[in-house]
């Protein structure tokens, strides 16, 4: 019960606006994993950036088991293995970008795309993890239960091989 395992992986692209460039977006997400992004939506109205509620102003893709874990591997490759240490959170989740997606393994510059990069946000946990999130009888998760900041980074320089800046 105190293994830790990939949960999944978030693919995230942040545009501020809707139109072509979210179009793009949703193009470029769809070639790097092969599957369908869903639309990020504004939570809050802001005159200052034309931005009103509700609208759509980005793109993301959840992977869950194997391509999940192939996706890092080409998602670190981009990075040349090196995530800071700052990017681990208390709770064991990591975040890191790829600032063009010209650096991915496979990829080919689009000029009907651009130059764009997208954050990758990797999520962490141990067994038993259902008792926070289910409906009926949901609880709080003990301690152990909880991926820890350094359970996390010994686990990403096992599995990915990480070298920490």
């Amino acid at each position: 019960m105190k293994h830790v395992h990939l949960e999944k992986v978030t693919v995230n692209i942040g545009v501020g606006q809707g139109g072509q460039a979210l179009e793009n977006a949703r193009e470029l997400l769809t070639r790097l994993t092969q599957r369908k992004p869903a639309n990020t939506l504004s939570r809050t109205r802001n005159p200052t950036f034309g931005l009103r509620k509700g609208e759509a102003i980005g793109a993301k893709v959840t992977l869950r088991g194997k391509p999940a874990a192939e996706f890092i591997k080409k998602a670190l490759t981009a990075r040349e293995q090196t995530i800071k240490a700052t990017s681990f959170d208390s709770t064991g989740n990591v975040s890191f970008g790829v600032p063009e997606y010209i650096d991915f393994p496979g990829m080919k510059y689009d000029p009907a795309i651009g130059i764009i990069g997208f954050d990758v946000c990797v999520t962490l946990s141990k067994p038993g993890l259902r008792v926070k999130h289910r409906k009926i009888a949901s609880r709080k998760l003990p301690r152990k239960q909880r991926v820890t900041r350094d359970e996390a980074i010994a686990f990403m320089k096992d599995q990915f091989s990480v070298n920490f800046a």
